[in-house]
């Protein structure tokens, strides 16, 4: 085989969909920016919630608080589908770009948003931006390296996530201690600034033009059965409305008839964004279902067990938050650990079996906790349910690359990642 020259980058095979052949140096700085781009992607899922009391105490809107956590989550979920798919059709260079520039601008637009109705719709715009962010860092692995290498990179994107989980709320605390609120955006400026011009110059990837027509119709209905979800949920669980009151079901019946057309459309559709045919392929219809309880799970953890913590032991809040570090060690741990056995060895099946057990074994022993329960016990039970995230985190999303044809890797990549941001 003859010598790659340094930067250069070429198929692996002539007209192959493989990845590109690039040389190590140039694949590390790629990958630089992508970590930047999962790091703020994932953190301002959870920055701004110790900064809340803040934030509605200069601006306003205490009432409304709750979007600002939701506005982020519901865009960032539309918009996974839709990244992943344009991604395979259009190529994803473009739109990592992109992503990266919508996301810095409306941080800056966060930063200086001089009234609540003005940060929840930047934040909002900041969601069209980091749901890109998730999906294309991930999938452009796919697109750069060699399937038995992959295991080694999406290991530390798992971490970064699990990082941002449990740092968000940590950073947040800190910038409204020290500095002002303002901070939990200001940050993302220059990291995005950084990322993107990264991107611009060492991401090579091919442009590609759409040869079939694009699938507007899925891309509605699956925005409207998301949406109709999430209102579903955040009324039902609200005081003002509850799960007995009309308009709470009347977004579950919106939900319904959105999601029968969307399964009426995508069956019809010459190029679906939520192609049916992966739930006719058991490998990724199982990755993508524990993608699914993961999403439950952990956020279940990070938004219960802080508050039993104060409530049970009396800690503060920023004492409560650094009591999580167990959890993020043990995920942070076992997902590079994992990723590395998987490149050396090939194997990544009993990777999620253990990690499944060990999250259920945790989740079982919290079932028990107690006023009078030792925090180092509950330390323990937070590390052995990080240690179990960790095996099962990336390695889903590596299962259902693996399970599909090359060309719809981006699209199965921001399917398993849109139902695991369903079950969060």
């Amino acid at each position: 085989m003859s010598a790659t020259a340094p930067g250069t980058t070429k198929r692996a095979r002539p007209g192959s969909d493989g990845p590109l052949l690039l040389t190590q140096r140039r694949i590390w700085i790629i990958f630089s920016a992508l970590i930047a781009g999962m790091l703020l992607s994932s953190l301002d899922q959870t920055i701004v919630s110790t900064a809340m009391p803040t934030i509605v105490g200069e601006l306003g809107g205490v009432a409304h608080q709750a979007w600002l956590t939701t506005g982020y989550l519901l865009a960032s979920t539309i918009v996974m589908p839709v990244y992943g798919k344009f991604g395979d059709v259009l190529g994803r260079r473009n739109l990592f770009l992109i992503a990266i520039a919508l996301f810095t601008i409306a941080s800056a637009g966060c930063a200086f948003a001089g009234d609540f109705t003005q940060l929840v719709v930047f934040r909002a715009m900041q969601g069209l931006g980091g749901g890109g962010l998730m999906i294309l860092s991930q999938a452009i692995i796919a697109d750069i390296v060699p399937a038995s290498q992959r295991g080694k990179y999406l290991g530390p994107l798992g971490a970064i996530f699990g990082l941002s989980a449990i740092g968000g709320p940590l950073l947040g605390g800190f910038f409204v201690d020290h500095l002002t609120w303002n901070w939990a955006f200001y940050i993302n400026i220059p990291v995005g600034i950084a990322a993107f011009f990264v991107a611009w110059f060492a991401l090579t990837l091919p442009s590609k033009k759409a040869t079939k027509r694009i699938d507007v119709l899925g891309v509605l209905f699956m925005s409207a059965a998301t949406t109709c979800l999430v209102f579903f949920s955040e009324f039902g669980g609200s005081k003002d409305h509850g799960w007995d009151a009309p308009e709470t079901w009347a977004w579950f019946a919106g939900l319904v008839v959105s999601a029968a057309l969307l399964v009426l459309v995508e069956s019809r559709a010459a190029d679906p964004v939520l192609p049916l045919s992966f739930f006719r392929n058991r490998t990724f219809l199982l990755a993508t279902g524990i993608g699914l309880v993961l999403g439950i799970g952990m956020f279940a953890a990070i938004g219960f067990v802080p508050t039993f913590l104060q409530m049970a032991s009396g800690t503060s809040a920023a004492v409560s938050g650094l009591l999580m570090l167990p959890m993020m060690v043990g995920l942070i741990g076992t997902s590079i650990a994992s990723g590395n056995l998987i490149t050396k060895t090939g194997r990544y099946r009993m990777f999620p079996i253990i990690g499944t057990i060990l999250v259920a074994l945790a989740m079982l022993a919290m079932t028990q906790l107690a006023a009078d329960t030792p925090i180092w016990l509950i330390c323990a039970y937070l590390f052995v349910f990080g240690a179990g995230l960790g095996l099962i985190m990336q390695v889903v999303v590596l299962v259902a690359q693996n399970a599909v044809p090359a060309e719809q890797v981006g699209t199965a990549t921001s399917t398993n990642n849109y139902f695991r941001e369903v079950g969060a």
